[in-house]
């Protein structure tokens, strides 16, 4: 997958590819469609859902510019591949899943693979407070904003990534760079979740 997918379309090899090839996906699908877990292409994880293609996991991964220590809010585990690949990056991982069946079974799947990553169930737009300021903060699922709590959550230096609904249906990745009161946008690759 991580070589005729990701390193093909110009990724350069690095801790990201490296994780995305320690990390196996298929471990995070359901049987029904174990099969595809390694072609590039979002797969139905259920409740509507799906995990998100691996040039997409990898691609939000590389505009969060994830270190060593750093502690990430994800907004929507769905399966937990995501966290997944921030935590073997050496993240402190907080994730938060709207929908119960799949934060269970998303915790019960990193149990072995990630143990350190809290799993919690919530409404993801109003953060994670208790734990808060965090260096990242991932939002997994296309909105049309950023929720404004998010903003109070995050360190003086932090980046806000999210794909946003454009009001022409399509969805691009926002990739919002806060550095005290200033606030500045890049536009990143369109997208669908």
């Amino acid at each position: 997958m991580v070589r005729d997918q990701i390193l093909f379309r110009g990724m350069a090899e690095s801790g990201i590819t490296r994780a995305m090839e320690k990390i196996p996906r298929h471990l995070f699908v359901p049987p029904s469609v174990k099969d595809f877990a390694y072609e590039d292409r979002p797969l139905p994880i259920g409740y509507g859902q799906t995990i998100s293609q691996p040039w997409m996991v990898a691609s939000m991964t590389t505009l969060l510019e994830v270190s060593p220590g750093m502690k990430i809010l994800e907004i929507g585990t769905g399966s937990g591949y995501q966290a997944a690949i921030l935590a073997f990056l050496g993240a402190r991982v907080f994730s938060i899943e709207r929908l119960k069946p799949l934060m269970e079974e998303a915790k019960k799947t990193l149990g072995s693979i990630a143990p350190d990553i809290q799993v919690l169930f919530g409404d993801g737009r109003k953060g994670y407070p208790i734990e808060a300021p965090f260096d990242r903060i991932l939002i997994t699922a296309a909105a049309e904003k950023i929720p404004p709590p998010l903003f109070e959550q995050v360190k003086e230096r932090a980046i806000i990534l999210s794909p946003l609904r454009n009001t022409d249906g399509t969805e691009r990745l926002l990739v919002k760079r806060i550095d005290g009161i200033l606030q500045s946008d890049e536009w990143g690759e369109y997208c669908r979740f």
